[in-house]
C-alpha cells in the first residue's frame, strides 16, 4: 500500500508542508503511521480526508467547521446551510455596493465625488441600515428621471421660499403656508412620511447645515427651514 512523506503529500495536494504540520498539530489531518526515525508518512485514509478538508475550506468554512463536519456525518448540512445564508448576504452587499459605486460615478467630476462621499458618511451617521435601504428603494422605484424632476421642484420651491423671504412676506401668509405644503409633500416622496426618517433627516440637517446645504445649493444661514416650520404652524 502506498504511502507518502509529507513533503510529497505537499506537491501532490498543492498544500505547504507549513499547513499539513498545522492541520496535524490540530488534529485534522494526521499521519496514521510514523517511520522508525519518526517522520511521518501518510495512508490513503489520510489522503481522502486531506482532500475532504481542502474542499471544504475552499468552500470558505473555517478550520473548526471542517472539524465539526468531518467528526459527524449529519453536520454538514447545517453548515453549508449557514455557509450559503452568509455568502448570500455578502453578495447582496456586494450588489448594493456595485449600484452605488455606479451611481457615484455617473457623471461626477473628482471634487463632486468627494462631496458625495461626505455626503454618504453624513447620512449613514444618521440614518439606520433598513431606513437607508427604504431611502435608497424609494428613490430606484421612482427612477432617475422622476428623482430629477422631483429635485427641480424642490430647488423651484426653494426659491420661491427664498424670494417670499426677501420680500418680508410672514410665514402665516397663505402662499407661503401653501408651498410650506408642498414642502412637505415632496420631503414626503422621498421619506415616505416616515416619522422616524423625518426626524434622522431633521437632526441631520441641524447637525450638518453647512455641509448640507453646499451640497444642495443654497445657504445654511438664511432661516430658510425656520420660515417653513413658522409656515407649517400657521396652517
Amino acid at each position: 500500500m502506498t504511502r507518502w512523506s509529507i513533503g510529497d503529500l505537499a506537491k501532490a495536494s498543492g498544500l505547504t508542508v507549513r499547513a499539513l504540520y498545522h492541520y496535524d498539530e490540530i488534529g485534522l489531518v494526521v499521519a496514521s503511521e510514523r517511520t522508525a526515525s519518526g517522520h511521518r508518512r501518510y495512508t490513503p485514509d489520510d489522503v481522502r480526508r486531506l482532500y475532504q478538508v481542502r474542499s471544504l475550506r475552499q468552500l470558505g468554512l473555517s478550520l473548526d467547521e471542517i472539524r465539526s463536519a468531518l467528526s459527524r456525518s449529519d453536520s454538514l448540512r447545517p453548515i453549508f446551510e449557514a455557509q450559503l445564508a452568509a455568502l448570500t448576504a455578502q453578495a447582496h452587499q456586494v450588489e448594493a455596493l456595485r449600484s452605488r459605486l455606479t451611481a457615484l460615478l455617473d457623471g461626477h467630476t473628482t471634487e463632486s465625488l468627494l462631496s458625495t462621499l461626505e455626503m454618504m458618511s453624513v447620512y449613514e451617521s444618521y440614518f439606520t441600515a433598513d431606513q437607508l435601504t427604504d431611502l435608497r428603494s424609494r428613490a430606484a422605484a421612482m427612477g432617475p428621471e422622476a428623482v430629477e424632476a422631483l429635485k427641480a421642484s424642490w430647488l423651484e420651491l426653494v426659491k420661491q421660499l427664498r424670494q417670499h423671504m426677501a420680500d418680508g412676506t410672514p410665514a402665516s401668509d397663505p402662499r407661503v403656508v401653501e408651498l410650506s405644503r408642498q414642502w412637505d409633500a415632496l420631503g414626503a416622496k422621498f421619506t415616505g412620511d416616515d416619522p422616524a426618517i423625518k426626524a434622522a433627516a431633521q437632526r441631520s440637517w441641524e447637525e450638518n447645515k453647512t455641509s448640507i446645504s453646499t451640497q444642495i445649493g443654497w445657504p445654511a444661514d438664511n432661516g430658510l427651514v425656520e420660515y417653513v416650520s413658522q409656515a407649517r404652524a400657521a396652517r
